[in-house]
Formats: structure tokens, sequence, C-alpha cells
């Protein structure tokens, strides 16, 4: 009979951070597929797991695969794990989920930690719609137009930063977002030196200038949803202005010009804009019919 492809989540920091379902099926698989074996060895020596651990990263994931899911087929079961956290959250595991399931292997989830969901609960912003971005891009201009992107969705935004770009990051959330945007820093999660910030944006650039230290660390942000009101009066404001741009220039050059005056997405601004155009010659269109008739 084909074996199990397990997906178990461990510890994001306290090693004690592992439900007891986790751990008897570490110590129950064939094998565990470890990110990093040399810092997943820590875990499974606390907790006296005697498995064997393979190396399984986003560098030999494609080529792994297939030889994992044959194992599976022929009777193993293997448990699939992270650096920490929850599998494939940011983390190596997608391919091989996905071939799993086309093979028809049975895949099951082993819940348990997640930096996202832990940040989540302890951040003060609303809960109830998110969205997780992953990780930004690395470059300046290409992470400004992400946070342009994510700037005024109706919901709590999340995404992933490294110590050596969380200055520059909060600095370009700043220059997007503006002065009274709350938003949260939390690094360190279930760790020592925990520290979960939740204010303002020059509040937090201060708190990561002051000292070096602060910004050392794996950080999870949350940017909160765009206040109702300011999304109506950006809404207002594009009600005014679009019929006034697309008078004088194209569909595209108006609502990115749009985008630039009220601040609200520019996808939603061409939307917008199209809506618009098409109303305006809508309304022409029977204005001549009426004229005629």
């Amino acid at each position: 009979m084909s074996g199990t492809l397990y997906i178990v989540a461990t510890p994001i920091g306290n090693l004690d951070d592992i439900t007891f379902r986790a751990v008897d099926t570490l110590k129950s698989v064939d094998v565990i597929l470890a990110e990093d074996t040399r810092h997943s060895k820590t875990l499974v020596n606390h907790h006296e797991i005697d498995t064997p651990l393979k190396a399984f990263h986003e560098h030999n994931e494609t080529h792994k695969a297939q030889a994992v899911i044959e194992a599976i087929l022929e009777g193993q079961n293997i448990a699939l794990i992270s650096d920490a956290g929850t599998p494939l959250i940011s983390d190596p595991g997608y391919v091989l989920v996905r071939e799993a399931k086309k093979a028809g292997v049975n895949v099951s989830p082993i819940p348990g930690p997640s930096a996202m969901i832990s940040a989540m609960s302890a951040a003060g912003v609303a809960t109830d719609r998110f969205g997780f971005f992953g990780f930004l891009p690395n470059k300046k201009a290409a992470r400004i137009k992400a946070i342009q992107a994510i700037a005024h969705i109706d919901q709590t935004a999340i995404f992933y930063e490294s110590p050596k770009r969380i200055l520059a990051c909060t600095q370009d959330l700043l220059a997007v977002l503006g002065d009274e945007r709350i938003v949260c820093l939390a690094k360190e999660l279930t760790k020592s030196f925990e520290t979960i910030k939740t204010d303002n944006i020059p509040n937090l650039l201060n708190y990561l200038q002051e000292d070096v230290m602060h910004q050392k660390g794996e950080f999870v942000v949350l940017i909160s949803a765009v206040d109702k009101d300011s999304k109506v009066h950006g809404e207002e404001q594009l009600d005014k202005i679009l019929p006034i741009l697309l008078a004088e220039m194209g569909t595209s050059k108006a609502a990115k010009l749009a985008a630039k005056i009220t601040g609200v997405d520019k996808k939603h601004c061409y939307q917008r804009a199209i809506l618009t155009s098409s109303l305006s010659s809508s309304a022409v269109l029977n204005s001549k019919k009426d004229s005629i008739s």
C-alpha cells in the first residue's frame, strides 16, 4: 500500500512549541525531509527523535521530488519540515506537494506554529480579513511597486522581511503609506528577545534607528487595512477628476495620473477610468439618438 506525505509544522523559536501529534509523526515516519538538516538536528535531538533526516530545500526540490513520491508509492511514510513554522509558507515544498497530489499520494497536514498567524494574533490589527505576500522584492523600485499594490486593499497585509532590509523597507512604507497608517513589526517570535511593536510608521522608524540591535531578527510586517473614510474620500476624488482627465488624455495616462493624485491603487483607477469612459460614450450615444428622434 502507498504511504503518506506528512506536512509537519515545527517551532518558530521555542523548541517546546510543537504538538504531541507532530512529535509522534516525526518519530513514526521512515524519513524526515528537512530544509537544513543541521538546523533540524537541534529539534529532533531535543525531542529524542531518531528518524533519519534528509536534505530537501529550494535548490534540490525539483530534482528530488519524483524520487520522494516513488518512495511513498512503494509504502514509505515521509514527513516534510521546514527550518521553522509551517512548510510551504514562504518555504520549500510546493513542487513536492503539487506532484504528490498529481500522483495520487495522500498528503496529510500536521498543523502547528506559523510566524504569520502568531504575529497577527498579538499585533492588535484587524484579523477578520488578511492577505499574505511572502517576501517583498529586494530592490527598492520593485519593493515600492509591491507596497503601492497593497496600499489600498481593505484587509490587513502581511509579509516577511529580513534584518538586512527592514530599515529600508520601513522607509519605503513611510514614503508610500504616509505618517498615519498603523503598522506592526514583530520579530524573534517565541524567542528570548520577542518584540511586537504596533504604531505609526514614523515611530517605528525611530525605534529601528535608535539602536542597531532593534534591526536584528526575522520580521513579520503587518499593515493595517486602509481606513474606510480614506477609501471613501479617494473614491469621491476619482469621481471628480477622472472625467476631467479623460477629456484631455487616454485611459491609461488618466488612470496613472489619477493614482498619483488620489493615492488609490493604479489598477483600480484604470478599471474606474474604463468604466467612466464607457459610461461617457454611452451617454453621448444616447444623446445623439434622442436628438435624431
